[in-house]
């Protein structure tokens, strides 16, 4: 919220207050209020434009401002109750945020991003119907920069989501005009930025989104990852996440819908070679001159690379591992296990991290897939489960609500640990992983996770 909004909600409230509590006192200098309101409206529309949260607000406003007339027992009742319930729906429809304020990233490393639009001219786009039509790859590449201003300006450099001001319809169920405001979001990252010399080349972690969920919703856990020293390549799949620009500037949504039950099973088997097969194009373009841009090229070590993903990007990052020996290590973070995975191919150690099982409802088909991967890995691994964390405290979703939307959500669906205390345990877990197969460190898995009161869990028997 910024502080116009704040200064527009305080005295929106203030002055519906006033009117209920004492409709006869003062009327001229509550007057005097309203109209001042009226023009702070003005200036934050000029500022910002259209504001949904708003119009609770600005009909609260209207009643506020309405003469105080004589009127009956019943009638000051009716009016009372009208005001109240209109002061209620202004503060409720702030439980959504017009953008996400963003925990700071806790690494050592400041963080600079660039956006790569590829095309994989090899793969026909088999979602569209036009035979011509190239499979897009897009990525975001968060990485450590060199010191200097921290954080990108409110409103300038890469937009926190693509598509904004395009939307193709609603982002994982919300409206979309939910996001109109989310070009404000600071992602605490410089576009462009010079990258770090602390290192000559930079471990490498790609990253694969959720099922349908559009790679900004993890800038938190991709950032607090770059800022520990690895270059997080975040991975949107086209036609499958909610919004995705191309390669020649088009918002595309989803193409499709996975069903339930065994459709949807049939659905996440035929889809995830596809996401895999964007992985790897993805690790192959780390290869190709030119690919990654003059910042990046030569700073990224192609031979110390990782996969991780959450929900069918972790199902994704396992694939994509047990097909492609350059995969050195792999991180699935409450992913159901999809596609001929080969836990005996995976050339390094396999983390499974989850949410709270009793929130979250694991069913066995997803323990026993997971636990006889994890026995065939030749590297061993790690299960560890975050307690009060549910499914999607690993994303963003959290930090688009104020903090009593925050508290309602969790009462329907747990996760009282919330966004940021879990994606900070989730990234102290992670680095702990990634330190030995990628940067050649001692990493101690146990240790990390030993620091964060509920992470049950540890090394996989062998």
């Amino acid at each position: 919220m910024l502080p116009i909004d704040a200064i527009l909600l305080a005295g929106l409230i203030a002055a519906a207050v006033w009117r209920l509590a004492a409709p006869n006192r003062g009327r001229q200098a509550r007057a005097v209020l309203c109209v001042g309101l009226v023009l702070v409206a003005g200036a934050q529309y000029a500022l910002k434009g259209f504001t949904w949260q708003f119009v609770p607000g600005y009909l609260l406003l209207a009643a506020t401002a309405l003469p105080v007339r004589r009127a009956g027992v019943v009638s000051r009742w009716a009016g009372g109750v009208g005001l109240a319930i209109l002061i209620g729906a202004a503060l409720a429809s702030w439980a959504l945020l017009p953008a996400p304020v963003l925990p700071q990233p806790r690494g050592p490393h400041p963080i600079g991003e660039q956006v790569f639009r590829w095309v994989d001219a090899s793969r026909e786009e088999a979602t569209t119907p036009d035979p011509a039509d190239r499979r897009n790859v897009v990525v975001q590449a968060w990485y450590p920069a060199d010191p200097g201003p921290a954080g990108n300006p409110r409103g300038g450099g890469t937009p926190y989501l693509d598509g904004l001001g395009r939307l193709p319809g609603p982002i994982m169920a919300f409206p979309s005009f939910v996001f109109r405001r989310f070009g404000e979001t600071d992602t605490h990252a410089t576009p462009n930025a010079p990258v770090s010399n602390a290192r000559r080349t930079w471990p490498v972690v790609i990253f694969s989104p959720g099922y349908g969920a559009p790679r900004a919703f993890y800038t938190g856990l991709a950032a607090g990852l770059a800022s520990r020293g690895y270059v997080v390549l975040a991975v949107d799949h086209p036609y499958e996440a909610a919004v995705t620009q191309l390669a020649d500037g088009r918002a595309a949504g989803p193409a499709q819908y996975y069903g339930r039950g065994t459709e949807r099973i049939a659905y996440m088997e035929r889809q995830i070679p596809v996401r895999a097969a964007d992985l790897r194009f993805v690790l192959d373009q780390l290869a190709r001159p030119g690919a990654m841009g003059p910042r990046l090229a030569g700073r990224l070590d192609a031979n110390r690379v990782a996969a991780a993903g959450h929900s069918f990007g972790g199902a994704t990052a396992v694939l994509a591992a047990s097909d492609d020996p350059r995969i050195k290590a792999v991180a699935d973070i409450d992913g159901m296990l999809y596609g001929a995975v080969r836990g005996e191919a995976l050339q390094g150690p396999l983390l499974l991290l989850e949410s709270d099982h009793d929130g979250t409802g694991f069913r066995a088909r997803y323990v026993e897939a997971t636990e006889a991967v994890l026995s065939q890995v030749p590297a061993g691994g790690w299960r560890y489960a975050i307690g009060g964390a549910n499914h999607f405290s690993f994303t963003d979703a959290d930090h688009f609500f104020s903090p009593p939307g925050r508290w309602a959500v969790a009462q329907v669906m747990g996760g009282e640990r919330g966004a940021a205390a879990t994606q900070r345990a989730a990234v102290d877990i992670l680095d702990a992983f990634l330190r030995g197969p990628l940067k050649g460190e001692p990493g101690d898995v146990a240790e990390a996770a030993g620091r964060y009161e509920g992470v049950r869990g540890g090394p996989s028997p062998r």
